[in-house]
């Protein structure tokens, strides 16, 4: 028990610290702080969306700073090609005049990549992410090339309504561990923010994390117990997203066209894991997976033409299964 209490204890400090780190540059967004830790912790990708000027991209620049680890930013565009992204393979010439292929690596085969405006890329370019994303590793030219751990992707997006935006492919979006909507900062924080950038330069971010403490952090998160019953409530939320589920709740049974994969169940999971150990708890509650179904789910329920023409939120069908659904299943 000590020695989990002083592991717990350890967890926070880490965090904490990289909080402070963060919160030296970026003002607010706790939540969206929250949610990017958790993806850190947790090993998977992280969508931010949110109208341009917001801090989406400073967040993962800072993020990245205050890691020790390798980082890339792809700025996706229209004519960004995937070769671009994963690399290529060239003709060199050796010092004796030798020929040979030989392979050099993109941006992805960085710790950290902040795909930027990532909607603004083709399908086709955005796909070229898929299998880094998923099994962090690379195939081109027919041989696969593994990406170093930890890994995980950072993508921005604008809002689908803006001009020159393209919407991710569904394979792509199941792949991305949370979504988090990036607010307008308040009154206040928009007064901190004008202090801090008008007047002084930008602070300078030492890294507080190493790589190799990340994956510590990853498997102490692994540990944490999952009652059944709480395993269970995941089971029947995701179930309940599912329109043609007999437990979903009639807004789902009409807006909604596809529910969750199990990879939003194992996303519901990890990310309450990750909760409980922010919380000093090493046993994750229906509570956790109450706070984690929005930002693990939003990107995975996929509206019908009904609900796209209603302009219908997901978070909203989100919120009507949280209603319905109860925590423990009456026999």
């Amino acid at each position: 028990m000590t020695d989990l209490k002083a592991e717990s204890a350890r967890f926070r400090a880490d965090l904490d610290g990289l909080r402070k780190a963060i919160g030296a540059r970026i003002v607010g967004q706790k939540d969206v702080l929250d949610g990017v830790l958790t993806c850190v912790v947790g090993g998977g990708n992280v969508l931010l969306e949110g109208v341009p000027g917001l801090g989406k991209t400073l967040l993962v620049r800072t993020l990245a700073e205050a890691l020790d680890l390798s980082f890339a930013r792809i700025q996706f565009t229209p004519d960004l090609m995937p070769a671009d992204i994963l690399g290529t393979t060239v003709i060199a010439e050796s010092q004796s005049g030798a020929k040979n292929f030989e392979f050099r690596p993109g941006p992805v085969f960085s710790h950290v990549v902040l795909a930027d405006e990532i909607n603004r890329a083709t399908p086709k370019t955005q796909s070229a992410l898929l299998e880094a994303m998923q099994e962090h590793s690379v195939t081109v030219g027919g041989q696969t090339r593994a990406i170093a751990e930890p890994y995980f992707v950072l993508a921005t997006q604008n809002p689908l309504e803006m001009e020159g935006t393209y919407p991710l492919p569904e394979a792509q979006l199941d792949r991305f561990f949370m979504k988090l909507e990036v607010p307008f900062p308040s009154r206040s924080e928009l007064h901190e923010i004008l202090d801090r950038t008008t007047k002084d330069p930008p602070v300078k971010i030492e890294p507080v994390l190493t790589g190799k403490r990340i994956l510590e952090l990853r498997r102490l998160a692994q540990d944490v117990a999952v009652p059944r019953a709480v395993q269970d409530y995941v089971v029947r939320i995701i179930e309940a997203t599912h329109p043609d589920s007999k437990g979903a709740p009639e807004k789902v049974k009409q807006f909604a066209r596809f529910g969750a994969s199990p990879r939003g169940a194992q996303s519901i999971l990890v990310a309450s894991k990750v909760r409980a150990l922010m919380d000093g708890r090493f046993a994750a509650t229906a509570d956790d997976v109450r706070a984690s179904v929005h930002p693990t789910l939003r990107h995975r329920v996929i509206l019908g033409f009904e609900g796209e023409a209603e302009r219908v939120r997901v978070d909203t069908l989100l919120d009507e299964i949280l209603k319905v659904i109860p925590e423990t299943e009456k026999q």
